[in-house]
């Protein structure tokens, strides 16, 4: 007898996140699913990928996308009564996701019309529900649409009709099945959505409770959130070994850490110190020397950080990589040992002349015990796309270490730092070298003034300055910044960059 092959009969069914590859099919399937509404852009459901991944769901059959559901993370308390689903959703690009919320929002659920007796939706659900347990959420909030409203508009108002729905006596595609799924009516909204005809611009805000909810000490609604940084001003200065320039590093960590910082900050190239023991004259021959002390260089700052228990922006440092290209890297060590590395993206033209350095393509966004933070060395502040889109990408602190020869040079580092913060509602440090190599080509002089510097409102520093060194001295720079206040005033500032850009008329595209 023959046997079958079973798998020529088989269709797979998968609930699984959200791609990139998704989103010109979801962008298809919302079309057909929603007629004569605004489907989604794609830099919206990139937007939903880069803050919050796990909260998007797809539901792909035979390898064909029939259902999808989008979602963030708030605190609804923190929302008015009567709020609409741009003001949930920041005009659908969730950038007011807070990880730290209580509740799941619900955004959007579709399915394919042809496939709608699949249970498509429910699977959807029960992978919401599921997300929800795992990350220890209150509940799901949705705001349903009511599809059918429009046929019963003339008979009865909002209520009546959610009330004939409630007792089974009409049929609604969207709330009957939200019932079905375990959802409670908590109050009936107007203009929800302005271009959902069919509702007569009302949704019913509805509500899944998560009964294995376990509230944790560390979740309440906060105050505040600080976190305690430490810049150092690094003075360049004759050395005669490696063991050298690891005493004065370790000397800085050791009073970053007595202070209770969370941050060491040290600046751009200032491992170019070993350069003055070197005995190498040619500025690219010395940076291929340089490079020898990376293992040693690495070793050094992951063991600081975790004897210390500090996370270090370790300044930036020469790198040759398999490829014998030398790049300028910044690297993170976290002070559970883990260790993350940002490549300088802009090269200035002083870096090819003298050294050949080649540049790195990619906009990195690091987790750490104190939130999403950004590496952006130097030249790269100056560039507002790559801040735009780290903080598009949840960093809430972006670090600057710097070098510069001269005044003009460090002002073009502190305008564009104290204009990213403004510009995207974020905070900024700067941290630079000071102090002269007069042996050592093309690091011979440097001009420094580090800072941390704030977005500019009530709230915050006066002028924008949480604190800031004096000029070309050796020293450090100690201050606090909040991102609970950070968090309020994105949301209800006297100016909202982020929630207030014309995304109709202009966007950032990042190619990665």
């Amino acid at each position: 007898m023959t046997k079958l092959d079973l798998k020529k009969f088989e269709k797979k069914m998968i609930i699984r996140n959200t791609r990139h590859s998704d989103i010109d099919h979801i962008i298809a399937l919302q079309e057909l699913c929603f007629p004569g509404m605004i489907p989604w852009k794609k830099d919206q459901l990139e937007s939903h990928l880069g803050i919050f991944p796990e909260g998007q769901f797809v539901a792909e059959y035979d390898g064909e996308i029939i259902g999808s559901c989008s979602s963030l993370i708030i605190n609804f308390d923190e929302y008015d009564d009567r709020h609409s689903w741009d003001d949930v959703t920041d005009k659908g690009y969730i950038t007011n996701h807070n990880p730290e919320g209580y509740n799941l929002y619900g955004i959007e659920v579709m399915v394919h019309p042809d496939y709608r007796r699949m249970k498509i939706g429910h699977r959807l659900y029960e992978e919401r529900k599921e997300l929800v347990r795992s990350l220890n959420l209150k509940s799901i909030i949705i705001g349903g649409r009511i599809p059918n409203y429009h046929k019963y508009a003339k008979e009865m108002n909002p209520r009546e009709y959610v009330n004939e729905v409630s007792l089974h006596k009409i049929y609604d595609p969207v709330l009957s099945f939200q019932l079905l799924n375990g959802f409670t009516l908590m109050r009936i909204n107007p203009n929800y959505l302005p271009d959902d005809v069919q509702s007569n611009k009302y949704a019913t805000l509805m509500e899944w409770n998560n009964v294995d909810y376990r509230p944790m000490t560390k979740r309440f609604y906060k105050t505040s959130y600080p976190v305690r940084i430490c810049v150092v001003q690094y003075l360049m200065r004759q050395i005669k070994s490696f063991d050298e320039f690891a005493h004065q590093v370790e000397y800085f960590t050791d009073v970053a850490s007595d202070s209770g910082s969370d941050f060491a900050v040290f600046p751009e190239l200032f491992t170019t110190q070993l350069m003055s023991f070197l005995d190498e004259r040619s500025p690219s021959l010395a940076v291929r020397k340089l490079t020898e002390y990376t293992e040693q260089y690495i070793e050094l700052f992951t063991d600081l950080a975790v004897r210390y228990n500090i996370n270090i922006i370790g300044g930036s440092h020469f790198v040759k990589e398999d490829d014998d290209e030398i790049y300028n890297i910044a690297y993170l060590f976290r002070r559970d040992g883990t260790i993350e590395k940002q490549y300088k993206l802009h090269i200035t033209p002083n870096e090819r002349k003298w050294w050949g350095i080649s540049r790195g393509d990619e906009v990195k966004v690091f987790d750490t015990d104190c939130g999403k933070i950004a590496i952006q060395i130097c030249y790269d502040i100056e560039f507002p796309e790559l801040a735009r889109i780290a903080t598009d990408k949840g960093a809430k602190i972006i670090f600057t270490p710097f070098c510069t020869e001269d005044r003009q040079g460090y002002l073009r580092v502190r305008y564009c730092a104290q204009a990213r913060a403004v510009e995207n509602q974020i905070y900024t440090v700067i941290s630079g070298t000071v102090g002269n190599l007069p042996q050592t080509e093309n690091m011979d002089i440097q001009y420094a003034q580090s800072a941390i510097f704030a977005p500019s409102d009530f709230e915050f520093a006066r002028d924008g300055i949480v604190g800031e060194t004096n000029p070309n001295i050796e020293m450090v720079l100690i201050g606090d910044v909040d991102l609970e206040i950070l968090r309020r005033q994105r949301q209800d500032g006297t100016v909202r960059q982020l929630k207030d850009r014309r995304h109709d008329i202009y966007s950032i595209k990042y190619k990665k």
